[in-house]
């Protein structure tokens, strides 16, 4: 289904309601715009092109949509991504007493895989984060060995990317975190952060010396005067960057550490949450500095050190 379908006024008021007022990430409200638009095509296709009048659809419809589901060979947890925008599309017609009733509800869903998270050892962990500096450090003897006339890089870009991944990895924020991040929320003398995560939950995080003394080197080479509401990184005109370019240059930087491209920033937050576990610090606190609602979605980090122990004593025991 290539085709894109134009959302009618609920589904349009329910995307701005999710992203406004409930604070879903940019992530969330596109893979939920893609579940409504999948819906109303595969409707139209069923209902000879008319689209869904959603007071009138019943639980049987969505069965129907289930078994369509079924046989497009989609994984299980693209299957749940689509009732849950569905699901979490009706409660927001209830609450507005749009429809009477949630016929989602109660429809079976398959389990969800159980995949362990990747992350990076500590040693490509720290060629990573040497990364902007290394780059920034090569192109600069470019510069000073070619013509007299060529000039240096301007350092701001490599600095604040520098301090980007020091940050995320010192406190494990959300690539929508680190976005959306301001001037206000950083206190450089108590090294915390005051994020502002999913559905508005605030939490205080520290971070590291090295995440400070890189923070530090870019808001000095920026030199510019920045007031409280100012992002605390930015591109150009000083807007706040975006995901999309912070998943951009760690790819680039991914390749100067000779590291899988297929990367993502949040691969940086499970290093982080991993790290802390395998030195042995306390499962709610991690929960607690990844702003987990429910213990049991950090309770997955114990088992990639867990697995990561199994594959240690594999190797090492005689008796294995």
């Amino acid at each position: 289904m290539a085709e894109t379908s134009e959302l009618d006024p609920l589904a349009s008021g329910f995307l701005a309601d999710l992203g406004a007022v409930r604070v879903a990430s940019d992530y969330t409200v596109r893979n939920y715009r893609q579940a409504l638009e999948e819906f109303i095509q595969w409707h139209r296709g069923i209902a000879g092109g008319a689209a869904p009048e959603w007071r009138r659809l019943t639980r049987d419809h969505f069965r129907q949509y289930l078994r369509w589901l079924g046989r497009q060979q989609l994984g299980r947890a693209s299957v749940r991504v689509r009732l849950s925008a569905l699901r979490t599309f009706y409660r927001y017609l209830l609450r507005r007493k749009e429809v009477g009733e949630q016929p989602v509800r109660g429809l079976r869903v398959p389990k969800e895989e159980r995949r362990l998270p990747r992350f990076l050892p500590v040693s490509d962990m720290e060629r990573l984060l040497q990364a902007p500096l290394e780059e920034l450090r090569r192109l600069r003897a470019a510069a000073a060995d070619g013509p007299a006339l060529a000039p240096a890089p301007d350092p701001v870009e490599w600095l604040r990317d520098a301090a980007v991944l020091e940050l995320i990895y010192s406190s494990g924020l959300r690539i929508s975190e680190v976005c959306s991040l301001r001037v206000e929320q950083v206190d450089l003398a108590a090294r915390t952060l005051q994020v502002v995560g999913k559905g508005r939950k605030e939490r205080v995080v520290p971070f590291g010396e090295p995440a400070l003394n890189a923070l530090e080197a870019y808001w000095s080479a920026a030199n510019g005067g920045r007031t409280p509401s100012d992002p605390v990184f930015q591109g150009r005109g000083g807007v706040a960057l975006t995901p999309v370019r912070i998943q951009s240059r760690l790819k680039r930087y991914l390749a100067v550490a000779g590291l899988d491209p297929g990367l993502t920033p949040h691969k940086l937050r499970h290093s982080f949450a991993t790290h802390l576990l395998e030195d042995g610090a306390d499962l709610r606190a991690v929960q607690e500095l990844l702003g987990h609602k429910n213990l049991k979605t950090t309770e997955v980090y114990t088992h990639v050190t867990v697995e990561r122990l199994k594959a240690v004593y594999a190797k090492a025991h005689p008796r294995a």
